[in-house]
């Protein structure tokens, strides 16, 4: 795995500016894998803009809703409903040159293998998820045909054909080596269609890592039922969040990679020798984004509260322990944390704020 992030350490430029003006290339469609919570509401908004897109999505519930009545977009943004095909994994026709994977993060190397006869030769598939996936990616289509992105929007896969977009935020596109390539343009050119802010960077993988740090706080108030402004806005754990949040960052630093924030979260507040008044700020931050938001409580707590179904702890902060065993870092609290995740998952540990208390005594215990 350590081999597939070379490049990743190449301190450049974070963001690359868009030609004005210009336009998505081509009327071929686009292929969404996953129709769930991004892939929805990204593909409802070009099919809505007349960009023709072809969904898959492994629910067939959701598959056939959408056949039958369209994806319905709903919430405080806009309310719409478009039509489009979909398919199950099984059933996709056709060869595509643009896909966007918007699976969960444990789901990405089968969805991979699964569509990898529906890439083109010239195609690429493009990251829309949580994690390092873009590697997972790389290993099954090869780097040369894999996209990276970076999404921070709040949306919910709420019942068949139906997903709820709660909030805007970032999106940021960029290949793994840093290029601004013609494709990657183009790309830019269609989010341009869903968020008007949209970016391209010459550092996906700065926006990947700071993503993993503030993921690692998400499922740290997932632990408990208080939404992401009352646990990221709570004092008493500050400390154990700056350090869960601490150790993606230290890892990264040991690839060479550079941190990028967004929405708030700001890595530099939460590296070793941070001061208070700096990460006091960006709690302040991001609370103040999330406030904004219809999305009261994270995708991992409606895993976990509402769905009952795994979520992505292994595949999303697996690689900051896995790594950081590679380059001698220490993870103590993420390692606690994807454990009390897993207990939460098999039944045997409620929901509760109790889980953050007992989470620092695991770790400072075997400090």
């Amino acid at each position: 795995m350590a081999g597939a992030v070379r490049g990743a350490g190449r301190r450049r430029r974070a963001v690359q500016p868009m030609s004005a003006g210009l336009q998505p290339s081509g009327r071929d469609p686009i292929l969404i894998w996953g129709a769930g919570a991004i892939g929805g509401t990204v593909g409802a908004y070009l099919v809505r803009a007349g960009v023709p897109v072809v969904f898959v999505d492994r629910d067939l519930d959701h598959v056939a809703a959408i056949n039958a009545k369209g994806l319905h977009i709903e919430g405080p943004i806009e309310e719409f409903t478009v039509r489009a095909p979909a398919y199950g994994p099984d059933d996709v026709p056709g060869v595509f040159r643009r896909t966007l994977l918007c699976v969960k993060a444990q789901h990405t190397e089968e969805a991979a293998r699964s569509l990898a006869k529906h890439l083109a030769e010239d195609g690429y598939v493009a990251s829309f998820q949580n994690g390092l996936n873009e590697l997972v990616i790389a290993d099954v289509v090869g780097r040369e045909r894999t996209l990276g992105a970076f999404v921070n929007f709040g949306a919910d896969y709420m019942a068949p054909g139906v997903v709820q977009f709660a909030g805007r935020g970032a999106v940021v596109l960029g290949e793994l080596d840093g290029a601004i390539t013609p494709r990657l343009q183009d790309l830019h050119a269609l989010m341009l269609l869903f968020e008007p802010n949209a970016i391209t960077t010459s550092n996906i993988m700065g926006y990947l890592w700071g993503k993993l740090g503030y993921g690692a706080l998400l499922f740290a108030t997932a632990l408990t039922n208080a939404s992401i402004c009352e646990g990221l806005g709570a004092r008493e754990p500050r400390a154990l969040l700056r350090a869960l949040a601490g150790e993606a960052v230290e890892v990264a630093t040991m690839l060479k990679v550079d941190c990028l924030g967004f929405n708030g979260y700001d890595p530099a507040a939460f590296a070793p020798g941070a001061s208070d008044a700096a990460a006091d700020a960006s709690f302040d931050a991001m609370v103040a984004h999330n406030a904004k938001s219809a999305k009261t409580h994270s995708g991992i707590w409606r895993d976990l509260a509402v769905r009952k179904r795994r979520t992505e702890a292994d595949a999303q902060l697996g690689p900051i322990v896995t790594f950081g065993q590679q380059v001698g870092v220490r993870t103590p609290v993420t390692s606690n944390l994807i454990a009390m995740i897993h207990e939460i998952e098999d039944g045997t540990r409620p929901l509760a704020w109790e889980n953050l208390d007992e989470l620092g005594r695991r770790v400072w215990r075997a400090a």
